[in-house]
């Protein structure tokens, strides 16, 4: 964006959108009747809506609001929980371990005003529109800004020779045609996964014959509970390895990771349950790792082994035809579609070896 698209309101913000009819120092702050830009903009807000956004929406969507701060866009409830679950017990050296959470991490949260006014902080921000207010955030300019380098790329198919996912290339359909506005503000109810989340969107919600008992299509019956629907129908997608943060000379946060590669694994499903009761899943790389916080303290992470960081995954690149679904033997027999040890770094085979696949665990060719 320009720099002058970022900053500037249009007119047409104050002339017909609602909020337009509200001082903007009633959500912003600052002293409108000082002649001085610094006196004026002392102790104005940027951005009214984060971390609570009860003073400058509740008035008018005090549901929506309450409801809100358990959204994980704000809370980031999962990145706590879960790098809270690897870290080391020491409180000392936990607490350091938040410390660069806090600096790099955390900077990836969303707001009311991020979503639905400009894009967020985490990719420079600025006005989408003037200041106008999208009832439905714009896909490209808020949802992908952020979630460009896996999710974007798989579900427009801008992998090199991977295509997109058909719910877009076919029939058009937006982040928000499967995430409504109803996950995205929140349930009430604090989640330590964005998959434990209870209104989160599942393939059964629309293809229901698919995960019916009598399915039409054969393979869907035989396979039925036993294989998520990616294992079958998602393509290759990027993992990614080694993150690590930390500061430059001058103070400034920075992380590098080592270079991500396209692939396609189905792991052992490590934690099965009512919603996920699958045996196989498909896994991806993700790039935490042991020394991933080791600018602030050394084995930050001590309980890294105690999940894996090859985790289960939900490719947005869906393809009703896919190399796996040709015939039965395009999978069963393929050893190299599976996450076996040899797949895996030696110094994460522990923390993976709840979805590392035994080579005789592999399905056998019919």
């Amino acid at each position: 964006m320009e720099p002058y698209e970022k900053v500037l309101i249009d007119e047409e913000f104050l002339d017909e959108d609602p909020h337009g009819e509200i001082a903007c120092e009633a959500c912003h702050g600052g002293n409108p009747k000082a002649a001085n830009w610094k006196v004026a903009h002392k102790g104005m807000i940027p951005d009214p809506t984060y971390p609570n956004a009860t003073n400058a929406c509740g008035e008018c969507h005090e549901e929506i609001v309450a409801k809100n701060k358990t959204n994980v866009h704000i809370s980031l409830s999962g990145f706590s929980h879960l790098v809270g679950v690897r870290a080391s017990t020491d409180k000392a050296v936990r607490e350091k371990v938040f410390k660069g959470m806090k600096t790099h991490c955390f900077q990836c949260h969303s707001s009311c005003g991020q979503c639905h006014v400009s894009r967020p902080d985490s990719v420079e921000g600025g006005f989408v529109a003037g200041h106008l207010f999208h009832k439905t955030p714009p896909m490209e300019t808020n949802c992908t800004s952020c979630h460009g380098s896996r999710v974007e790329k798989e579900y427009l198919g801008k992998n090199p020779g991977v295509p997109g996912d058909a719910h877009y290339a076919k029939k058009g359909m937006e982040c928000i045609a499967c995430h409504t506005g109803e996950e995205m503000h929140g349930m009430g109810k604090n989640f330590n996964h964005r998959y434990e989340v209870e209104n989160a969107p599942r393939c059964e919600n629309c293809h229901q014959d698919a995960a019916s008992p009598k399915a039409k299509i054969k393979t869907h019956r035989l396979h039925r509970g036993k294989v998520s629907c990616h294992v079958c129908h998602s393509v290759t997608y990027k993992n990614c390895y080694n993150c690590h943060v930390g500061k430059d000379a001058k103070g400034l946060p920075y992380f590098k990771t080592d270079k991500s590669e396209l692939g396609f694994k189905i792991g052992l499903n490590p934690n099965p349950n009512k919603n996920r009761p699958y045996k196989f899943i498909t896994v991806r790389h993700i790039p935490v790792s042991k020394g991933t916080f080791d600018f602030y303290v050394k084995d930050g992470l001590a309980n890294f082994d105690a999940l894996p960081n090859w985790k289960m995954a939900t490719p947005h690149n869906i393809q009703r035809t896919t190399p796996q679904t040709k015939s039965c033997n395009s999978c069963h027999g393929k050893k190299e579609l599976f996450l076996l040890e040899q797949d895996v770094a030696p110094q994460e085979r522990e923390a993976n070896k709840k979805v590392i696949v035994p080579k005789d665990a592999v399905p056998r060719s019919r």
